[in-house]
Formats: C-alpha cells, structure tokens, sequence
C-alpha cells in the first residue's frame, strides 16, 4: 500500500490539529465560519475513523487478514522515535469518538457555540488529544495527548460560566492536575526500570526484570493505573464525575463523557500488554483490584442513580455504573468477557451521549427544581390541583413525545433492558462465565448481582425521572427545539438500533478484536521487529 494511505493513520490527529488552529486566526465575530470549519474536520474525522477501521479489520487494502499498522514519525526505529498504531481496538475508539463529536459539534451549532469564547478551536483540541491518545504506541506521548486532552476539557467544562459550572470545573481542574503527576511518577518508575517507554517493548521486557527490579515495576505500574483509574471514574476516585458533568453544558458534557473511556482504553491496553500470560511472574498483575474495583464502582454509581433527582447528575451517576460494567469485566482477564465488554462500551458511549442531549431538551421549558417540587408533592400530598376539573384526552405536543421517545430509549439502554443492544452487551458479558465448564466462581456471581442490581436501579430510577418530568410536573411550555439539535439524538440511536439489528457481525469485530488483545504478538512484532540475522557472506568474499 502507498501513496495517501500510508498518512491515514495520522490524519484524526492532524485534521482537527489544523482546523484548530486555524480558528484560533478567526476573530470571535466570524463564528459561522468557525462552525464550518469544525463540521469539515468533523465529518473529516469521522471519514478517516471509517476507512481506518475497516483497514484495521482487513476490508480494504488488498489482504483478507487484518494487520497492525504502524505509522513512525520521521521514519526513526520505534525504540527512538515518535510512533503511532492501528489496530482493531484503537480504530474501533477512533470511530466512537467521531461519532460523538459530530453528534455534539451538529447540537452545539443551535446555542452552546455562542456561550462562550473560543469554543470551536477547544473542541477541536479536545478531538485531537483523544486521537492521539487512542493511536500512540509510547507512554510518553500518552502523557502529552493526556495533557492536550485535559487542557482542552478544561476549557470545555467550564464553557459558559456560572457559579456552580465554575466550582465544579475548578474541581475537575484539581484532581486531574493530581492525576497527571501521578502519571508522571509512575512513567518515570517504569523507565527508570525497564529502560523504554515504548508499549510493545515493555511487553517484551517484563518477564526478564529481575525480581528487585519487578517489584519496582509493579510499584510505578500500580501508581500509573491510579491515574487511569481516576479519569475512569472508579471508586473511590469517581467522587468527582456524577457533579462536573452535570455542570459543564450539553455539548460539552456529551463529548467529556468519552474521557472515562480514555482510562478504560489505557488500563485494557496497558495491562494486557504489561502483564498479560507472558509476563512471567507479573502475569494477572492488579487483575484481582479491577474487580473489586469495578463491582464497588457498579455499587456506588447505582446508589447515587438512585439518590439523585437532577437528571444531569443521573447521566453522570450512569457513566460511573458504565465504568465500573466495564473495569469488572476487565479484571476477569477471560478473552470472551472482554469481547462482550466492548460491546458494551460502544453501546453504552453512544446511549450516555444521547441522554445528556436530551436531557438539555426536556429542561429547557421546565422551571427551575421542578424535579424537587415533585418529589416533594409526592412525599406530603400536596392537593393544590385536587380540585381542578381533570381534563381528559389532553394532546402531546409532537416535540414532547420526540423527546418522551428519545428518554424511553436511553432508559432502555443504559438498564440493559431487551430488546436493545445494551442488553445483548450484558448478555455477552455474562454468557461466557455462566457457561464455562470449570463452575461458576464467586466473583461471577457477584458481577451477575451487580448487573442486575444496576439495571434495576436505573429502571427505577429512570421510570421516577419520566413520571415527574412528563406527568408530574411538565414544562410550562413546549421548549423550543431545532432540527439541529434532534438530528444528533436520532443518530445516536440509530447506531444503538444498528447495533442490536448487526449484533452478529458486531460482536465478531469485538471478540477478534478482544483476541488480539489477550495475545499481542501482532502488535509486539509490527511495532518492535525482531532482528534479522545476519546474512551468510557469498564465497570468495568476507
């Protein structure tokens, strides 16, 4: 393959690099220009995403297996340069994360782009820093596109200010400022030790460690997993998620939501490659504390679903139930657990994205703690209207039962309820322990629990959130919603939708994907090559 397709790989980094600062050269007046920009690079991106995904599985480029591409800066050895790589799980990110953005860059074009300064150019670095995060082949660069992707989201969080959206940004400042130190501390352990930063050649170099020196290598590999940990949003460090999220604005929380997927992606890609079955003594290292990590962070996230009665804050209490779902089905280290956890990953990123979009539209024409007010009429039975005649055959407007269709749907996803794809996700996840011959463990049984508890606790949850928000106490008026804002929610659940039609086909991508993952020699040997031997000299000659 040559020519443009071998730049592909690094085109999601480089297209919303250049679009971003390009409008940072565009005064704040021209902003219909700067949103065009961004709906260039956005659908750019989302083009790239394709065409590297279906690389990355072998559809394209002339060979039926899928390969590992590997794309070196400048052309310098893996081992000296700057390296980037394609495989199924990066590309399968890259996808997701076009997918949001566009989705959260079509919303913001009706209100939040006007809500503050230099919002495009942000969102653009937001964009760029999770495509390198998600295609880097080093831990130093995993640092710096963290750094460009935090910047970034700091700026996006707190977006068009308000007390609350300040303090809670101010937070989110503080603790990522801790988690990138911790980040710092860990990679300096691990160099000083192992003497590379390359991923696939720490792969290779753990099983020789000596034992001092692996013990050390635990150590710095355990304090950079705390950093993941904390992005992710597992207990006890997610204390931070369910009230950042809820303050920054629509868009900006729709696109912030896949950051707690960035820690999932580094600690699925990092522990797999570190102390997966060749690692020696170190194999499984931490698997153990994921799980219970994990089931913990299920338990917390469904306790606070369950306490709240800010919708905004139910979607981020579900991001914490979200991450948990997934860093449980992680720590079991079974490849057919981690193919369902993908699943649900995709699925569930695309439902949390949807639920704060239509959150932002339900809100719009209610008054302000309508939810309390109806909680609290309910608690004490308030009669205020028990004489009012009952009107009966009262119409829903057209809006209201778009958005009533559109909440209905993310219930039904977030709880893993049939017929929808959040369902199968969990049915993929479950399957494979349930069924396997050796028995079922004590920890299948408390990851069984925790599914279902969970999902009982956002039925229950959500089917409270309806009833007030619908019945109970409805907006005083039909908000006002724009063609622009329902076209994103509609995408959305339209992938669900296809992703429950094209379960079969879906979860061969992941279980290929989950495969290569739990056995990386692929990676290791594209990004790492081993040495040639040396060539038998020709007769006669030296």
């Amino acid at each position: 393959m040559s020519g443009w397709m071998d730049h592909l790989t690094i085109a999601p980094i480089v297209i919303p690099l250049l679009a971003g600062t390009l409008m940072l050269l565009i005064g704040e007046r021209r902003r219909p220009l700067k949103a065009a920009f961004g709906m260039t690079s956005a659908l750019l991106q989302l083009a790239s995403a394709l065409l590297l995904l279906l690389l990355a599985d072998g559809a394209i480029g002339g060979t039926d297996e899928a390969a590992v591409r590997v794309y070196r800066l400048g052309d310098w050895p893996s081992l000296f340069g700057i390296v980037l790589v394609l495989d199924r799980l990066s590309a399968l990110i890259l996808v997701l994360t076009a997918v949001l953005g566009l989705a959260a860059l079509t919303f913001s074009l009706a209100h939040w782009q006007r809500a503050g300064a230099h919002f495009h150019p942000l969102f653009q670095f937001q964009l760029m820093g999770l495509n390198g995060a998600f295609l880097t082949g080093d831990l130093f660069n995993l640092f710096v596109f963290f750094e460009v992707m935090l910047a970034a989201s700091y700026g996006l969080a707190l977006h068009g200010s308000g007390i609350a959206r300040v303090r809670a940004g101010l937070h989110y400042v503080a603790i990522n400022l801790v988690a990138s130190l911790l980040f710092l501390i860990g990679v300096s352990m691990i160099y000083g030790l192992a003497g590379t930063l390359n991923m696939a050649d720490l792969a290779g170099r753990i099983a020789g460690l000596r034992t001092e020196d692996r013990a050390l290598v635990e150590v710095g590999a355990a304090i950079l997993g705390i950093a993941f940990l904390i992005k992710a949003g597992m207990w006890p460090l997610g204390f931070w998620l369910p009230t950042t999220y809820a303050a920054a604005g629509t868009a900006s929380a729709a696109i912030i939501s896949i950051l707690s997927k960035v820690g999932i992606y580094a600690v699925l890609r990092l522990w797999l490659l570190m102390f997966g079955e060749s690692a020696g003594d170190s194999a499984g290292f931490g698997g153990a504390w994921l799980m219970i990590g994990g089931l913990l962070t299920i338990a917390f996230g469904s306790l606070a679903v369950l306490a709240t009665q800010n919708m905004a804050r139910l979607a981020g209490a579900s991001v914490l139930v979200s991450s948990g779902t997934l860093l449980a089905a992680i720590g079991t280290g079974q490849v057919a657990v981690t193919g369902g956890a993908l699943f649900y990953l995709t699925s569930s990123v695309l439902a949390i994205a949807a639920f704060f979009l239509v959150i932002e539209l339900i809100e719009r024409g209610r008054e302000v703690g309508a939810d309390v007010l109806a909680v609290t009429r309910e608690a004490f039975g308030d009669d205020e209207d028990a004489d009012e005649e009952e009107e009966m055959g009262l119409a829903i407007p057209g809006t209201m039962a778009v958005l009533g269709m559109g909440f209905i749907s993310c219930a039904l996803l977030l709880a893993g309820l049939p017929p929808l794809s959040g369902f199968l996700a969990k049915f993929a996840m479950l399957a494979p322990l349930l069924g396997s011959g050796d028995g079922v463990s004590a920890t299948t049984w408390a990851l069984l629990a925790a599914l279902i508890l969970s999902g009982l606790a956002t039925v229950i949850a959500m089917t409270r959130t309806g009833i007030d928000v619908f019945w109970a106490s409805p907006a005083a008026q039909v908000p006002r919603v724009q063609v622009s804002e329902v076209v994103p929610i509609v995408l959305l659940l339209a992938l669900c939708l296809a992703l429950t039609i094209q379960a079969g086909p879906v979860m061969r991508y992941m279980e290929a994907t989950a495969q290569s993952l739990h056995a990386p020699r692929d990676y290791v040997r594209s990004v790492v090559p081993a040495p040639r031997a040396p060539e038998r000299a020709e007769k006669g000659r030296p």
